[in-house]
């Protein structure tokens, strides 16, 4: 009887799923998402204000590193095909922040409550990265496409020039500036 009730607990605690929204319905329309995430829509506008960094670049980047999934991780590495060794990566969220960056964003914010997975401080931690790419680089933050490229590749990595010999990333970081001209037409249509 003890084993059928916990059983019955367990089912019951994963049909209760993530406490992770879903991502929107249509990620390719600015105006959707916007209707249906208002509150997602006032954090960015929130980060705008404060870093000085354009919505349709949050939206793009977020696009591009999670599709607006909030528990989005790396994909898991098998050793001979079938025995699990971890993650890629510590990526992890919104915006695929790893370990060491997310912890000095909330050392150099004090937001040390922060969670990757958490709408809000995702997209204030983009604006906050976009805004040290601007200070330590000089990165216009309307530079979707370089800002993208120093994202990818961190500061030092930018620096150096680590994104000149990676063809497949700097047509990722085009692709991430045409989401966000995309997204920055189509705000202007259904804000006005």
């Amino acid at each position: 009887m003890r084993l059928i009730a916990g059983l019955s607990v367990l089912l019951l605690l994963l049909s209760c799923g993530s406490s992770v929204p879903p991502p929107p319905k249509n990620l390719n329309d600015a105006c959707a998402i916007q209707s249906e995430k208002p509150k997602w829509f006032a954090a960015m506008g929130r980060v705008e204000k404060k870093w000085g960094v354009p919505i349709s670049l949050q939206m793009a980047v977020i696009y591009q590193e999670s599709k607006f999934r909030g528990d989005a991780r790396t994909p898991l590495s098998f050793k001979m095909g079938v025995i699990p060794m971890g993650r890629y990566s510590s990526a992890y969220g919104y915006v695929q922040a790893i370990d060491s960056t997310w912890k000095w964003y909330k050392r150099d914010t004090g937001n040390v409550g922060a969670r990757r997975d958490r709408f809000d401080d995702a997209v204030d931690f983009l604006g906050w990265y976009v805004d040290q790419s601007n200070q330590k680089l000089g990165i216009s933050k309307k530079s979707t496409r370089k800002q993208y490229l120093a994202y990818h590749d961190g500061h030092s990595g930018y620096r150096r020039g680590t994104h000149r010999h990676k063809r497949w990333l700097l047509r990722i970081s085009r692709k991430v500036a045409r989401r966000a001209q995309t997204y920055r037409r189509q705000l202007a249509k259904c804000s006005s």
